[in-house]
């Protein structure tokens, strides 16, 4: 029988109010807001499950009883799910340092995306690497609705774009994490994802990118929420 320290290990983060989806939100967690018929995590449960991972930690704090009561212990996913009660707000990476007994490395993903990413393949990627952190990115494109026009030191122009694709790098809200980046976490205080990021970056410590051209959308928003409807086939 594997220990805890042998099974692969994911924390998800489902402790947020999701203010940006209201009024789907007004009594409703967000990772239980439904896409397809579903609560949005279960997709992102099936996805763990797929990539090997045997155990999840599910950091709660808003509305948390009814996470505990859908979820349960997890076995109707094929999962072992405990919970861990944040006593107040902590952001987005604040609450691992509430979880006492993490692996040496293991994953994060946020409760309100979808995605067919593959978690065990990021999980060896990062391994392999021997990263510290490793981020799951997406190449996003805007299109930017204005005549672009780029101009020297004197004010001359020197370049001009009609209505350009503006193209990004951003996170998925899926990571691996070594154990080692805990110790830039503050106890018992908000801490997000942008402060680590700053931080690690600031000490020169190793956060490796993968990226990723599959499907991943980020319900947070109206809009992507109601795209999600028409979308979901994971």
């Amino acid at each position: 029988m594997k220990s805890k320290n042998d099974t692969l290990t994911a924390v998800v983060l489902a402790g947020g109010k999701g203010n940006r989806l209201m009024p789907h939100t007004a009594e409703l967690p967000k990772p239980l807001v439904e896409v397809g018929g579903r609560p949005v995590v279960e997709y992102l449960l099936q996805r763990l499950k797929r990539g090997g991972v045997g155990r999840v930690i599910m950091a709660v704090n808003h509305m948390a009883d009814q996470i505990e009561r859908r979820l349960g212990d997890g076995s109707q996913f094929g999962l072992q799910i405990k919970y861990s009660h944040e006593p107040a707000p902590l952001s987005t990476v604040g609450p691992l340092r509430l979880i006492k007994d993490l692996p040496e490395n293991f994953v994060v993903a946020n409760g309100d995306i979808l995605t067919d990413l593959d978690i065990g393949a990021l999980y060896r990627y990062h391994l392999e690497r021997r990263a510290e952190l490793t981020v799951a990115t997406y190449r996003g494109t805007e299109k930017i609705d204005f005549g672009v026009m780029e101009t020297d030191s004197e004010n001359t122009v020197t370049a001009f774009r009609e209505k350009p694709d503006y193209h990004f790098i951003v996170s998925m809200g899926i990571y691996v994490f070594n154990r080692s980046v805990l110790d830039l976490v503050p106890h018992n205080q908000p801490f997000g994802f942008d402060e680590l990021m700053l931080t690690m970056l600031e000490r020169h410590r190793r956060v490796l990118a993968y990226p990723y051209d599959g499907y991943w959308l980020d319900i947070g928003r109206p809009a992507d929420y109601e795209k999600a409807q028409g979308e979901i086939d994971l």
